[in-house]
């Protein structure tokens, strides 16, 4: 049984940590994208070096007083709010934002855990280097939260997911031990690996407070282009056509929905879009290539392959790097569109490549016979992860579906079960998915998965109540 930080608490833990490190709550810290959740918060602690993480995590070990890591607060599953049990410490690493070192020359840089993606991405930009984690999110969340979540974003098709491009990790335990694993190796077979186990768990195992990160070259040469296609089965032939001409210059690979576009225009008629006519589906397909490679020339002849196959009936390749960054500003604005609209339901999910197509028209027909709504799935098609989301009919809004909401979410993710896919495929379990990992996963996994838990954690004061629920 966990304890609140109370007046009594909040005073002990003040008197073991240098002045300015405890704050009041603000709402903002309460709060989820979505409005689906309002957190609770007895203190919020503002930590600026990996030792005053360490001593807020012992003091509330000790009191056996619940601790709710931190981020942007840019999550999609209620990892980073508490709704109810007793008010815990909100613990935010966005004091903890520093760049500590790069080593151009072996493409690595270590940060601290609440440094911006979008910073990083600069800084990385300053040495010449590339760090391809790419997010709708970059301006506002934080590496720590990233890594936390194994985040994925566009470019997982080349370069994977967080876990794929962190080396080693910094971190405080939930007894208040420091793992000092910041390492630079790219060869470590020297046991469990930490690192991987630390990286996905949502802040349940621990509080990441500085990675390692591995670093690319530059792209030397940049191209993209959006296609239209006539459903998601050219799609996926299309994904292999690029795949056969590009090879690894192929970076991404998005699906685009007409409902995408058409939400666009309906709620920010600014943004200019690439056809007049908005297509029922197209796809964004950009290349990163070395010197002396031509992604333009690629493009082309990717089109010209493509059409002749019937896969694709139109098409645009930006004639410059502005063309390029208008083409993603379409793919990149369709979640806050999204959100304007207001969602029933939204799903993160991922699929065998190859049963893409098939899910989304069995979807699309099994919803129906539920209502009139309408569904916006995009996403990153290369790796198999889309976005499906159902949203009110024109006219409407998601509280008049209040009730089917559970329902249409059933219908997806036991859809996604069958086809052997996952209910989770970049955003985590968080609070919102605790009943679906335990209604979908494997029954050894999740045994294994609670053992880890308890045995690193056996207060169970690592954000209450996320991934594993309250046991």
């Amino acid at each position: 049984m966990l304890n609140s930080a109370d007046a009594n608490f909040i005073q002990k833990l003040k008197s073991r940590l240098p002045g300015g490190v405890l704050a009041d709550v603000k709402p903002s810290y309460l709060e989820e994208p979505r409005g689906r959740y309002n957190g609770l918060g007895g203190c919020l602690a503002l930590p600026r070096s990996v030792e005053e993480v360490a001593e807020i995590v012992r003091t509330c070990a000790k009191a056996r007083v619940g601790i709710v890591p931190y981020g942007g607060g840019t999550g999609l599953v209620g990892g980073q709010v508490m709704p109810d049990g007793p008010a815990p410490v909100i613990l935010s690493l966005e004091r903890m934002n520093r760049v500590r070192e790069v080593w151009a020359d072996e493409n690595v840089m270590i940060v601290e855990a609440g440094a911006i993606l979008q910073d990083i991405q600069a800084a990385a930009a300053d040495a010449d280097r590339l760090f391809p984690l790419t997010l709708a999110a970059q301006g506002s969340c934080r590496i720590g939260g990233n890594l936390a979540t194994n985040a994925g974003g566009v470019n997982v098709l080349r370069y994977g997911n967080a876990r794929d491009l962190c080396l080693g990790l910094e971190a405080v335990l939930p007894n208040g031990e420091i793992y000092h694993g910041l390492k630079r190796l790219r060869k470590d077979n020297t046991g469990y690996d930490l690192r991987d186990l630390l990286i996905g768990s949502e802040g349940t195992l621990g509080v990441i407070t500085a990675g390692s990160l591995r670093l690319y070259p530059q792209h030397a040469a940049t191209g993209a282009a959006l296609m239209v296609v006539p459903d998601p089965a050219a799609a996926l032939a299309l994904l292999g056509v690029a795949q056969d001409h590009a090879g690894p210059v192929l970076s991404a690979f998005e699906l685009i929905s007409g409902v995408g576009l058409e939400f666009l225009t309906q709620t920010m008629p600014q943004l200019r879009l690439p056809f007049p006519d908005a297509p029922d589906w197209m796809v964004l397909i950009d290349l990163g290539g070395a010197r002396g490679q031509k992604p333009d020339q690629m493009l082309e002849e990717i089109f010209a392959d493509a059409f002749k196959r019937g896969l694709v009936t139109d098409g645009v390749i930006a004639q410059s790097e502005a063309q390029r960054a208008d083409f993603w500003a379409v793919r990149e604005t369709i979640p806050e569109a999204n959100k304007h609209v207001g969602s029933i339901a939204s799903h993160d999910i991922s699929l065998p490549l190859s049963m893409v197509p098939a899910f989304i028209t069995k979807a699309n027909g099994v919803l129906a016979k539920l209502g009139d709504m309408r569904i916006n799935c995009f996403g990153h098609l290369g790796d198999g992860n889309l976005h499906y989301n159902a949203f009110p009919a024109l006219g409407k809004t998601r509280d008049n579906y209040d009730d089917l909401r559970g329902e249409i979410s059933d219908i997806v993710h036991s859809l996604v079960a069958e086809m052997d896919g996952s209910f989770s495929a970049e955003h985590g379990v968080g609070r919102m998915k605790v009943a679906d990992l335990e209604k979908y996963s494997d029954p050894a996994r999740l045994a294994a998965m609670r053992a880890i838990k308890t045995a690193l954690d056996p207060v169970g004061i690592m954000n209450p109540g996320a991934v594993l629920g309250n046991t």
